[in-house]
């Protein structure tokens, strides 16, 4: 649909670049990426190394790409990573992990969160040859399918000193780590510090088309630049989509906590029904992921309904729905589609 009246809250990733965004797109300076010649994608690597405080950073197509290059840097075939319940890397990347990294994915934990204890009681023991290596951990903040929790730093910090006890890599899922950060109000390179890598994304929160972004120290980043061109990551002028991200880090960073209370009022007016399961506890960035009982209609049938209302939603199973905040869905619009949603669920 391209009704720009209608409210989009399937994802923060339909936000389309702004007539300013544009602008700074067609007066990109550019060069060939592959020579290091483009002065664009240059300058946004460099900036964002600096703000997670790591050594190097590598402009990557997408989370999913970057992400396994990620696994295929920090493992080896046959290696078993540790991971969140239903976290992107297991749920949203088509096996990505299997058939690119050969890592098979084990899921502790409940609720986007797990402990160190539950870590180390994942690990696989190394005695007998029959055991996978459990070499990696991996941690999503903020969590999709939890709706955007926001993951408490302590205890990143004692699940990535204990993994290395263990010998194990450390790796961050930071889709969304600009979300995390503003619901916080902690230090991006705080948040980063205790992972060997981190990834970022520039086409969610930030209003971007497209991109993001591996940042670590500069041996495993150069390793993981080779994994990318491996994955068909190698690409030209970038500098055009860099220069998107760079705007979005000048002008779209600072509002996300307009996302965040966007996404607070809508999830209050939804839990003002007794037909929908939903912890307001969750709701702690810029999704509502919220349980329809069995006295609701259909998840289509709510779909459909307030779609005619010119309201987009999705959902992410049968009796489960998301929606997500973004800076082209604006806070009567977002008002606006409570209401519908509400209605299409009383209904």
């Amino acid at each position: 649909m391209t009704d720009h009246s209608v409210v989009d809250l399937r994802s923060d990733t339909v936000t389309r670049p702004s007539p300013a965004m544009r602008q700074a797109m067609a007066n990109a300076e550019v060069g060939d990426s592959q020579y290091g010649e483009d002065p664009t994608v240059n300058r946004l690597q460099d900036r964002v190394a600096e703000m997670l405080g790591k050594e190097a950073a590598v402009w990557f197509n997408s989370g999913t790409q970057s992400n396994q290059a990620a696994l295929m840097t920090l493992t080896r075939p046959g290696d078993e990573a540790i991971i969140s319940r239903e976290a992107h890397a297991a749920w949203h990347e088509a096996g990505g992990s299997a058939l690119n990294a050969g890592v098979q994915m084990v899921e502790v934990g409940d609720r986007g969160r797990f402990t160190a204890a539950e870590m180390v009681a994942a690990i696989k023991p190394s005695n007998l040859p029959v055991f996978p290596r459990t070499t990696l951990v991996e941690v999503e903040n903020t969590h999709n399918r939890m709706g955007g929790i926001v993951l408490p730093q302590a205890e990143i910090e004692e699940i990535c000193a204990t993994a290395r006890d263990h010998g194990m890599n450390t790796f961050l899922d930071g889709a969304r780590l600009w979300n995390a950060s503003a619901a916080t109000g902690m230090d991006l390179a705080e948040m980063a510090a205790p992972f060997d890598l981190v990834t970022v994304a520039f086409s969610k929160g930030l209003g971007a088309p497209g991109g993001s972004m591996m940042a670590g120290p500069r041996e495993l980043v150069e390793q993981a630049d080779r994994y990318r061109r491996i994955l068909g990551g190698a690409m030209r002028q970038i500098g055009i989509l860099a220069a998107a991200a760079l705007y979005g880090l000048d002008h779209n960073l600072d509002r996300l906590p307009e996302d965040h209370a966007n996404a607070r009022t809508l999830g209050e007016t939804l839990a003002q029904s007794d037909k929908v399961i939903l912890d307001l506890t969750s709701v702690q960035s810029n999704m509502v992921v919220f349980r329809l009982t069995d006295a609701a209609p259909p998840t289509d049938a709510i779909i459909d309904a307030a779609r005619a209302q010119g309201v987009l939603i999705g959902a992410l199973g049968p009796r489960l729905m998301r929606a997500v905040t973004h800076l082209d869905a604006p806070a009567n619009g977002c008002v606006h589609a409570g209401e519908v949603l509400l209605a299409a669920i009383e209904d």
